[in-house]
């Protein structure tokens, strides 16, 4: 049996938590003094690590303290319980289905801390679904490949036998760093029109692309 391994973006794929990003972003400005960047700004930066993503909005402010500034918002929504990330319509039941098939691992490739993305699976109930999780808080940022080759080591599955799932450009490049394929969904924070040829509208459509690509790859 030859293992197979899907290996998931969180933000922009399983979870919108695009309200949450842009509150917490806000708060993170507003308290350096700082003018919030428009909301497309914001969620083109989703995947990226903060560190990275804040250099890309603020070039010339204190990377740093807006990092600080940012996770301590995140951090109160969820102590109130005012966040507001949410599944995507269908998105438990790909992966709980992907997730019953003998030959098919699940893995994360996310940009979230480990703290948040902790907290996130287990809010939702699917921390037992995946063998390995890949936080921005261990590796380089997006699109670099060491979250992918990581899991790849977890699981010992083969770059031909994975796909990376995932919304954008980062996601799509560092898949093709890893030597993996993937699949873009329409749904996220990039435009889909650069996410590659091989893209899906809905969940209901990952069984078929995913089943696609394998053919491909044998």
């Amino acid at each position: 049996m030859t293992l197979r391994l899907v290996i998931f973006d969180m933000d922009g794929t399983l979870v919108d938590s695009q309200a949450d990003i842009l509150s917490c972003m806000a708060q993170a400005f507003a308290a350096q003094g700082l003018a919030t960047p428009p909301r497309g700004a914001v969620l083109g930066i989703v995947g990226l690590s903060l560190p990275q993503a804040m250099y890309r909005l603020a070039p010339q402010a204190d990377q740093s303290r807006l990092v600080q500034d940012y996770k301590a918002a995140f951090a109160a929504q969820r102590l109130a319980k005012t966040h507001r990330s949410v599944l995507y319509p269908g998105a438990l039941q790909a992966v709980a289905s992907l997730h019953g098939e003998p030959d098919i691992l699940l893995a994360v490739a996310t940009g979230k801390s480990r703290r948040g993305l902790d907290a996130l699976l287990a809010e939702h109930d699917m921390t037992s679904y995946f063998v390995s999780t890949q936080v921005a808080d261990t590796h380089p940022s997006k699109p670099h490949p060491s979250m992918i080759l990581t899991a790849l080591a977890d699981t010992g599955v083969d770059a031909a036998d994975a796909v990376m799932v995932g919304d954008t450009t980062y996601d799509r490049d560092m898949a093709q760093s890893a030597g993996v394929s993937f699949v873009g969904v329409t749904w996220g924070y990039h435009d889909a029109a650069t996410l590659g040829d091989r893209v899906i509208h809905d969940f209901g459509a990952l069984r078929p692309a995913l089943a696609h690509v394998w053919r491909e790859t044998a």
